[in-house]
């Protein structure tokens, strides 16, 4: 009898000043399978997508979805080829947050066989990256 295989999930995100909607999010793609991997932004993406660079810097920003102790493991995006980390682990679930910018078109054409996942806001009014400062 073959042994049944790991339902991985992949998340993705910038993860600057992690917050209670970051706690959400990543409880949340948790609950879908068996495996969390984290994939954290790197510096020079994050400024070429949002036009400016992350308060912490990617190594911090790793760190802190660490602490959350909610992923099986965190490790830092490709700076070239957004792709190669889901061509290489091979996800069973892509998940995204609500805010997120991604074609799910594209997206479900180069990995047809990978459910994809949006799930919803917690309190975006409140708790997103972008509207928390740091004194």
């Amino acid at each position: 009898m073959a042994a049944e295989q790991k339902r991985l999930v992949m998340g993705f995100g910038t993860f600057d000043r992690v917050h209670p909607g970051h706690f959400f999010y990543l409880s949340e793609l948790k609950k879908i399978g068996d495996e969390l991997i984290v994939v954290v932004a790197r510096d020079v993406n994050v400024k070429r997508m949002k036009g400016k660079r992350p308060y912490f810097n990617e190594n911090q920003r790793r760190l802190g979805v660490i602490e959350t102790g909610l992923a099986d493991r965190v490790i830092l995006g490709n700076k070239k080829d957004f792709f190669k980390i889901i061509r290489d682990f091979k996800p069973s679930v892509l998940g995204f947050g609500y805010d997120q910018w991604v074609n799910m078109d594209v997206l479900k054409k180069l990995f047809p066989k990978i459910e994809m996942v949006r799930l919803g806001p917690y309190h975006p009014h409140k708790f997103k990256s972008s509207l928390i400062k740091t004194s």
